[in-house]
């Protein structure tokens, strides 16, 4: 048994009557944005699994039993329908096939993965997930959050790849690949920020340490040949540059540690709150 809710984010046409007709929950949600659309449903929907797929018919609905299988057997927590194999020639514009592939690879080295779709709109998930995942995300950057926060909070993701249809006559897609990319990116730099602090912070203490050695050679190398330093304002921009990457590497190993001991206290509540329902 399924119930099927269809939330109407400010639809224009008949979406939402025609999906009542057809004896959908429909719920309105006035926040425009996918994101604030996922958060609404996470919150006001109750049930043991969740499918959640765009509504532009372009995900077969007979793939859902893939993948809803591992999910209902304990395998996954999340499951995402990939679409990268299997598409329709005309359902992926280059440019949106490179910014997938740019995604998927700036999360996968952040997060250590190897995920090949991670801004897929067709997804399964249990209970477990919907009701602990924190989100914030407003548009179609709402994917890649949901991917990065599993991998945060270290749950179970599998891929189930599914074809991926062009859109149905006089429909058109709300993305824009330029716009929506670059809110998709500054989310990926956010979230790394957070919830891998060693990692970003670590970076910009490297570029500047480089930098700092870079410059630092210039009055080192004068001083060994000339036996004096000329380059004072050169010295001392690379004596800063090296105080500020130690600065970034202390700033990234403390919030690192700080985010291992919140991880622990999440897994801790977790464990509880299970225990509790047995």
């Amino acid at each position: 048994m399924a119930d099927i809710y269809v939330f109407d984010n400010n639809s224009t046409d008949r979406t939402a009557a025609i999906a009542r007709e057809k004896g959908a929950i429909v719920i309105k949600e006035p926040k425009q944005g996918k994101g604030f659309v996922i958060v609404s449903m996470f919150q006001k929907v109750e049930a043991d699994y969740y499918i959640m797929v765009d509504g532009d018919d372009t995900y077969p609905a007979e793939s859902v039993h893939d993948l809803l299988k591992p999910v209902m057997n304990n395998e996954a927590d999340m499951v995402v329908g990939t679409r990268l194999s299997n598409f329709k020639s005309k359902a992926f514009k280059p440019l949106n096939l490179f910014g997938n592939f740019l995604v998927a690879s700036l999360v996968n080295w952040t997060f250590d993965n190897r995920l090949k779709d991670i801004m897929s709109g067709f997804r399964v998930f249990n209970r477990d997930f919907v009701k602990n995942i924190p989100l914030d995300s407003k548009g179609f950057e709402v994917e890649t959050q949901l991917t990065i926060q599993s991998l945060f909070y270290q749950y179970k993701i599998l891929e189930v790849e599914v074809e991926l249809r062009q859109r149905p006559e006089g429909s058109s897609s709300k993305l824009n690949t330029v716009t929506d990319g670059i809110r998709v990116l500054l989310t990926i730099a956010n979230i790394a920020k957070a919830y891998r602090p060693l990692l970003f912070f670590g970076s910009l203490g490297l570029f500047f340490l480089m930098a700092g050695i870079g410059l630092g050679l210039i009055p080192v190398i004068e001083f060994i040949k000339t036996g004096l330093v000329t380059h004072f304002p050169t010295a001392i921009l690379a004596t800063g540059l090296v105080l500020v990457s130690i600065i970034f590497f202390a700033i990234g190993l403390i919030l690192d540690s700080i985010n291992f001991r919140v991880r622990e206290i999440i897994q801790i509540l977790r464990k509880h709150y299970y225990t509790s329902k047995l």
